[in-house]
């Protein structure tokens, strides 16, 4: 792939990422559409989504989660800290370990 297409796809991803969250609270239906647009390019492209962009869709449902919006985040009170991410369209609970 040429490097040019593939600066041009990770542009557009991180716009519409940005832009779905920007909406998720005036209009969740653009919002969806527009995470969904970034995935699309993603997989079209064959080019592995950043971690940053990739952190605001579910592990289970595979939609997007804006933080705080359609997500409940909280810190973890056990020994390894971590922040659990619950999904509030599927229930799905998962944890980002926090290194120290």
């Amino acid at each position: 792939m040429k490097p040019a297409v593939r600066k041009i796809a990770l542009e557009r991803m991180q716009i519409l990422i940005d832009n779905a969250i920007s909406n998720a609270i005036t209009n969740p239906e653009l919002s969806q559409r527009q995470a969904h647009l970034a995935r699309r390019i993603s997989s079209r492209h064959n080019i592995r989504m950043p971690y940053p962009l990739r952190m605001v869709f579910c592990k289970k449902c595979k939609l997007f989660i804006a933080p705080g919006i359609n997500s409940k985040i909280r810190l973890g009170r056990s020994s390894v800290k971590s922040i659990r991410i619950t999904c509030n369209l599927c229930g799905h609970t998962y944890r980002k370990i926090i290194s120290q």
